[in-house]
């Protein structure tokens, strides 16, 4: 497999477009309070953490996950795919193997349906939006 389709540019954007996804889909605009509900966390809890950490975090796991798509991607744009198809594609790999997961993470810990759609909502949408830019940028 040649890997010279991957570089870092594409993986950082895609990495930090989880971070815009995320701050509409859990604050104010999308489902920020039904969330930190369903979750049992308080507006001055969410935001008390040690955020520095959280968020450095967040992007490294982001990061690897942008990795692993890009890896996928590359195959899917050596067969004659196109940004879109990338973007379904990851949609394909959020919901087979991460929304599954989580699914049954949510089932044993009773957790209410409500939250795993929103959780795996925004799983879904950040895969596809990092499709796109791994698929447009190769």
């Amino acid at each position: 497999m040649d890997f010279s389709g991957i570089n870092l540019g594409e993986l950082i954007v895609a990495a930090l477009s989880t971070f815009l996804i995320g701050a509409l889909w859990y604050g104010k605009p999308l489902f920020g309070k039904p969330w930190r509900e369903l979750a049992g966390i308080e507006e001055e809890q969410a935001s008390k953490g040690k955020m520095a950490m959280i968020f450095s975090l967040s992007f490294v796991l982001n990061f690897i996950v942008a990795l692993f798509l890009s890896l996928f991607t590359e195959i899917a744009m050596m067969l004659g795919s196109s940004a879109l198809l990338a973007g379904l594609m990851a949609v394909l790999l959020a919901i087979g193997f991460v929304a599954t997961t989580f699914g049954i993470n949510y089932l044993f810990a009773q957790k209410p349906l409500k939250l795993y759609l929103i959780d795996a909502g925004y799983i879904i949408v950040s895969f596809f939006v990092m499709g796109l830019i791994i698929g447009a940028w190769y």
